[in-house]
């Protein structure tokens, strides 16, 4: 199977390329930045700004995958974001394959308890506004295709790692909101999910996140202990008077992908227990 990942260069980009290259399908990867992986990468790189949709259409209509996952975003840029995934949409509508978007819980306000894959968006910040304008483009353009609601996404090179031991270790300063509430999901298991979609062709909106909902807070410590760093290190913060837009707590119900799929998807408090005696 030929696979194009968009958004290659990211974290989940990688782990996407790895799974893929491992189980011996053809790999390609966009970045706009950032290392191309080298002459010992898996995939093929194509540089590309997704706000460009000719050179979108121009990569997917080359490559001729036969699934795209787009997991490119910038949280602070709506171009990136909405457009380029109206441009990918685009470009596998007219190319043809199946289409995989990768879309955030970003997209609820957390004013309801949890939110199945029925909800629909009600975003309270930019960032949400832009993936759920994305959501509705690549609907719009490919209605076959899946479109994937995450959570914080969690693994060794993950940006939430390495705030919490930036603050464990005193290198960063900075609080852990304890009333900022999300599901977290090991980017491993993420990733596999997003090519079980992929590969038996599911379309529609799934919530792939972990079955544990915990604050940043509680992760932080989780993250602490598996590492065996202080603790008391960790300050927690509230998130509703630090002046930080946004959702507090977004609670995504699993449930019904949950059942779809044979990949079994893990809670934090699972994936982050300490290994060592």
């Amino acid at each position: 199977m030929r696979v194009l990942i968009v958004g290659g260069s990211g974290f989940l980009g990688g782990e996407l390329i790895r799974l893929c290259a491992g189980l011996g399908h053809v790999v390609g990867a966009t970045r706009f930045s950032g290392p191309a992986g080298g002459g010992a990468s898996p995939a093929e790189w194509f540089p590309v700004d997704v706000r460009s949709r000719a050179a979108v259409a121009e990569v997917v209509g080359g490559f001729r995958p036969d699934v795209t996952i787009n997991a490119a975003y910038r949280a602070s840029d709506w171009a990136t974001t909405a457009d380029g995934a109206a441009h990918v949409a685009a470009a596998v509508a007219r190319s043809g394959g199946r289409l995989v978007h990768v879309s955030s819980d970003a997209v609820f306000s957390g004013d309801a308890h949890s939110y199945d894959e029925t909800c629909p968006p009600d975003p309270v910040n930019p960032y949400g506004a832009a993936k759920a304008a994305a959501e509705t483009a690549v609907r719009a353009l490919v209605p076959g295709a899946a479109i994937v609601r995450t959570s914080l996404i969690v693994g060794g090179g993950s940006t939430h790692e390495a705030f919490v031991r930036a603050l464990a270790t005193g290198s960063a300063s900075g609080v852990l909101f304890t009333d900022d509430v999300r599901c977290p999901v090991h980017v491993a298991d993420l990733a596999a999910a997003l090519l079980e979609l992929a590969e038996r062709d599911l379309p529609g909106v799934h919530h792939v996140a972990g079955p544990e909902a915990v604050s940043r807070y509680e992760l932080g410590l989780l993250i602490a202990r598996r590492d065996g760093l202080p603790e008391e290190r960790l300050r927690p913060g509230l998130r509703a008077t630090a002046g930080v837009r946004g959702p507090l707590a977004v609670r995504l119900d699993c449930s019904a992908t949950r059942r779809r799929l044979q990949v079994r998807l893990r809670g934090a408090s699972e994936f982050l227990k300490p290994t060592r005696s």
